[in-house]
């Protein structure tokens, strides 16, 4: 047997479920299938109840004094817990992030025409993250990229939050801006 197997050997997965059998506790507290409370049984006795029912005798609390056990029917349980995790997967929001690249050295008309884009993007309701590249020279200089992104600000601020102030990521000059609550 491997050195791999043999430290495995010993654990449990996260979504390992101790039931019937594989239960190697002699005595259990076991709860009925409808919340009832059933005392302290012996394992043998609890597997019957459960085999008499139809269900499975599944240990919720392994280590509890003495472990605890659910009569239930497993299989039912896992789908109504994938149900419930895909419902919420459905709630969630997904925010899109929309990216509008400037450069040092634009001219006014350009920076016009990419906060026309930026406006759209915030209109719809999409975060837009607007970044000044740069190159060469430009990396001494950094505040001339803050200098082009504080441009671009007052012409949407009307329609959008500051989320944050112009900083500095590598290369880049970084400026988040969120659309308005309505």
């Amino acid at each position: 047997m491997s050195k791999q197997h043999d430290r495995n050997r010993g654990r449990k997965k996260a979504d390992d479920v101790i039931m019937n059998d594989a239960i190697r506790v002699n005595e259990l507290r076991v709860l009925s299938d409808d919340g009832e409370q059933l005392g302290i049984i012996s394992k043998s006795e609890a597997l019957q109840i459960a085999e008499e029912k139809g269900l499975d005798l599944v240990l919720m609390s392994p280590d509890a004094k003495p472990p605890v056990a659910k009569i239930m029917d497993y299989g039912k349980h896992k789908y109504e817990l994938e149900k419930k995790k895909k419902e919420a997967k459905k709630k969630q929001k997904t925010i899109d992030v929309k990216e509008v690249k400037f450069s040092c050295k634009i001219a006014e008309n350009d920076i016009a025409y990419k906060v026309k884009h930026a406006r759209e993007f915030l209109e719809k309701g999409k975060h837009v993250k607007l970044r000044v590249f740069l190159r060469g020279r430009e990396m001494a200089n950094p505040e001339w990229g803050v200098d082009v992104l504080n441009r671009v600000w007052p012409m949407l601020e009307d329609i959008g939050n500051l989320e944050s102030k112009p900083t500095q990521e590598g290369r880049y000059i970084n400026m988040y801006v969120t659309p308005l609550k309505k």
